[in-house]
């Protein structure tokens, strides 16, 4: 006789086991205290480092390794790096702290323009006037995506689409998930498919010394190829959430996800946008198209954005006639909703700092190099993928793990009778395919907590399509190394 309460017994189960999994905070933290570990166990190390005028950053120099004394990390250090990593003036990857004042800007611009109730307007009208075609979104923004990170590297700036596009998905009838997808893969396929992203294949071209035109070929099969892959890929998964949602990975979630993103409005059925809110959506849109305009054209960072998003929550402000005081509560609100997502930032950031402070980086490095020499073409080129995928958890910066490993890694294909662009294909593909999951990654850790989708609903959802797409990156780099 089957157990009636047999469904309530797995739900409970589901239930405690989501309860016990740790949250983003203590996963950080604990690798933090793994690789302070690691500090006291790998021998400590350094290359020679000399500058690189066309990078403008220092780089190693091989065959110039040397152990050195070493400078294990305990108590004081780990419980320091957090803070470091906001602000460590003498490291391979980018500081933190304007990524998180970044984001807490952008929570603020998000308050003020909710405030106004144009969001919500928008997005009921959207959804009327694309019942039954939804679906198309999903490829159409994940191509936009993919042509901002393989252009110019688009990663922190994706924080400030979230909580825009997640209520268009659910409102469409998809979940949270289907909306941290479009964004995060549609980026990161860009960027592991980079093709003149400066951050990635530029700086690690000219540490390779080649030009970074050499591959491009290759790398717009990757691109082309893995975007096919990951779109039919979250349009297979929208839809089977679409038509039940119980097959949703969140679905335990849904209305608390209906709630917070719709904010309680997506019932209502009026469509029409005030001459105010009009306006509202303009300055709006404007604001993210000067943001991209300056990122790709203008060399704008954190700084320059975050500037830009603190006049745009003004000017919203004065159009929408919120008043000093509601305009700086709202400000001040959604900058809060973010905060979460900020501490993350120097929390990835602190891995960093403690393996560099560490002086372990250099040592792993350095095995690498003596462990590929006299290696067959295929079997080098799919060792340096792996190498770069371990390195990438402890690097997740793109242009910092190319500083750090295409000096040392890209002369040695010359010895295996392999192209040096074929290096710098290897990297970046390693690299962007870590980055769809890493946690030391605040991209990957600060969107999935806007999404309010925890790291391991991520994993389960994103499994089977990194080992598609490993086994896709694999087979395009083994062919590449016979032409």
């Amino acid at each position: 006789m089957a157990d009636d309460n047999a469904p309530a017994q797995n739900q409970n189960l589901e239930e405690d086991l989501a309860s016990r999994f740790p949250t983003a905070y203590s996963i950080l933290f604990l690798l933090i205290i793994l690789v302070a570990g690691l500090t006291w166990i790998i021998p400590a190390g350094q290359y020679e480092r000399v500058m690189n005028e066309e990078i403008g950053r220092e780089v190693a120099l091989p065959g110039t390794f040397e152990v050195v004394e070493p400078n294990p990390q305990g108590f004081v250090e780990v419980l320091m790096a957090p803070t470091a990593g906001f602000y460590d003036p003498d490291s391979y990857a980018a500081n933190a702290i304007d990524v998180a004042l970044f984001v807490l800007f952008l929570g603020g611009f998000l308050g003020v323009v909710n405030a106004t109730g144009a969001i919500d307007t928008a997005i009921r009208s959207a959804m009327h006037k694309l019942e039954g075609r939804e679906i198309w979104m999903i490829p159409i923004l994940m191509i936009l995506f993919a042509l901002g990170g393989t252009t110019y590297g688009m990663a922190e700036e994706t924080l400030a689409f979230y909580a825009i596009l997640i209520p268009i998905i659910i409102a469409a009838g998809y979940d949270a998930v289907t909306g941290v997808a479009i964004i995060l893969i549609g980026a990161g396929i860009g960027v592991l498919g980079s093709t003149i992203n400066p951050f990635a294949t530029v700086i690690a071209s000219n540490a390779a010394g080649i030009p970074f035109t050499e591959g491009m070929v290759m790398r717009l099969v990757l691109l082309i190829g893995g975007l096919l892959i990951c779109c039919a890929y979250v349009m297979r998964y929208a839809q089977r959430v679409k038509n039940d949602p119980s097959k949703s990975i969140v679905a335990r979630q849904r209305e608390a996800h209906r709630k917070l993103f719709l904010q309680g409005h997506d019932e209502i059925d009026d469509f029409t946008l005030s001459l105010t809110q009009k306006l509202v959506l303009v300055i709006f849109v404007l604001t993210f198209v000067a943001m991209v305009w300056g990122v790709s054209s203008q060399d704008w960072w954190m700084a320059n954005m975050g500037a830009l998003f603190l006049g745009a929550a003004i000017v919203v402000g004065l159009v929408a006639r919120l008043g000093e005081k509601r305009l700086t509560s709202c400000f001040v609100d959604g900058a809060r909703d973010l905060l979460g997502v900020a501490l993350v930032v120097g929390l990835a950031r602190g891995i960093v700092v403690i393996m560099e402070q560490g002086m372990i980086a250099d040592s792993i490095l350095h095995s690498a190099e003596t462990t590929l020499g006299g290696m067959s073409a295929l079997g080098f080129i799919n060792l340096i993928f792996w190498i770069e995928v371990g390195m990438s958890f402890f690097v997740p910066s793109s242009s910092g793990l190319a500083v750090l490993s295409m000096p040392i890694l890209a002369p040695l294909a010359d010895f295996a009778n392999v192209s040096r662009d074929l290096v710098v294909t290897a990297y970046q593909s390693a690299n962007g395919l870590v980055n769809l999951i890493n946690p030391t990654f605040a991209v990957v850790i600060g969107g999935l907590a806007i999404g309010r989708v925890s790291y391991d609903k991520w994993l389960v959802f994103i499994w089977p399509l990194l080992l598609i797409l490993t086994i896709f990156i694999s087979v395009v780099i083994s062919i590449g190394a016979f032409l």
